[in-house]
């Protein structure tokens, strides 16, 4: 089968987010599959951008074709970044009979988080005579509005909202990320018979060969380790949404005998560092962020992972976080801050649930913890760690996509 990805964000371990388009292509192609990745030479979350002369330059990564797309650059969520999108939905889609020409697809796959390039993908799986579908990362137009506060009467979110709606209507098949969305979908127009559910993963060669975390961060890890008896630790972007002030709030009651880390990079990084100091937070650190590839070594190093996200409605369509998947994996107990429509702590036994932006729980989540046995801590890593194998191996979720999009 050939499969063209539109995907505006497709990054890659070396460059940076979003490893998923990656992780399955990867997984096609070692089934046989052909794959092509059609993406933006820009993107405000890749560590690093490629270098490209023209449009539709093609570049080999790992045995993955990726096509790249010139776009003007930007930073952050401002206009900038619309005009990015309409750059690149624009050229792939006055370009689409180019596309199907040279790639000729037997399936396309809409892949951005906006909606508006399932106009292109549709035209260019119309041209090549092939499927077309739709793979739902976040549900836009609704993030922006229920997130951002955006008017709904905004020409932006109207946009958006066509898109959305023009896909439900046309794609031979939605594959969706979370995993309540149907009744959204069906209350715009969307035959269910189309639904289905393909959550975010982790690749099992990334684990296997797993890089050592580097020197820094390690020795001030076990510097760390010296002086305290568990670390309870956070990896990942620090951003509001991410409930970090609660988890600082929680340090201050915190045993005495728990560290509290933080690893990772974002908007709020400086104002967190000045809480801490301020605060004198002597059990509280924040270290530098790490490649992907040094992730599974460094969970390893801490005791418990926490997770958290501040309230908000639209989780009641379900979450898939990777940094969730990553904690599984390194078969740690998982506290989780979190209300959603689903919970896969519970689902996985692996940890304990609490609900979101409450510190006190925090303090009693890890008071449980601390006074539980070894052999319980030992249950809750390896339930996580089989949940994760079971249902988030990237070879797992590659083969049912292509059985959903081969039935």
């Amino acid at each position: 089968m050939n499969i063209l990805l539109i995907n505006h964000y497709a990054g890659s371990p070396e460059m940076g987010m979003e490893f998923r388009p990656y992780f399955m292509a990867k997984e096609w192609i070692s089934m046989g599959h052909e794959v092509t990745i059609l993406v933006s030479d820009q993107s405000h979350i890749r560590a690093n951008n490629p270098q490209i002369r023209k449009d539709f330059e093609e570049l080999n990564l790992d045995g993955i074709r990726y096509v790249w797309v010139k776009t003007r650059s930007y930073e952050g969520n401002g206009a900038k970044r619309v005009l990015n999108i309409f750059d690149f939905v624009r050229k792939v889609y006055f370009h689409s009979k180019q596309i199907a020409k040279q790639y000729q697809p037997d399936v396309v796959i809409a892949s951005s988080t906006y909606t508006s390039d399932n106009y292109a993908a549709r035209k260019i799986a119309k041209l090549a005579n092939a499927k077309y579908v739709y793979e739902v990362h976040d549900l836009w137009p609704l993030s922006p509005i229920e997130l951002g506060g955006i008017s709904r009467k905004h020409p932006f979110i109207m946009a958006m909202q066509h898109a959305e709606d023009f896909a439900y209507k046309h794609a031979d098949i939605i594959i969706s990320m979370l995993p309540k969305t149907q009744n959204y979908m069906s209350s715009r127009g969307l035959n269910l018979e189309k639904w289905h559910y393909v959550p975010n993963g982790f690749s099992m060669q990334n684990w296997k060969e797993k890089q050592a975390v580097n020197s820094n961060t390690k020795t001030k890890i076990e510097l760390t380790k010296t002086r305290f008896t568990k670390i309870l630790a956070y990896t990942g972007t620090l951003g509001l949404a991410n409930a970090l002030d609660t988890l600082l709030d929680a340090a201050h009651q915190i045993d005495s005998s728990v560290a509290v880390v933080i690893i990772g990079k974002g908007p709020e990084k400086e104002r967190l560092q000045k809480r801490i100091e301020t605060e004198k937070l002597s059990n509280c650190f924040i270290l530098d962020s790490v490649t992907k590839n040094e992730i599974p070594e460094l969970l390893s190093l801490f005791d418990f992972l926490f997770i958290g996200l501040k309230y908000q409605p639209l989780f009641r369509f379900g979450i898939s976080p990777n940094k969730m998947i990553d904690y599984m994996m390194a078969a740690r107990p998982v506290i989780q801050s979190i209300d959603a429509g689903n919970n896969m702590v519970e689902e996985a036994k692996c940890g304990i649930s609490i609900e979101p932006e409450n510190s006190e729980a925090i303090v009693k989540a890890v008071r449980k913890l601390i006074q539980m046995p070894d052999s319980e801590i030992k249950d809750m890593g390896k339930n996580g760690r089989k949940f994760a194998e079971q249902h988030h191996d990237y070879k797992y979720l590659a083969k049912k996509f292509i059985d959903i999009i081969s039935d």
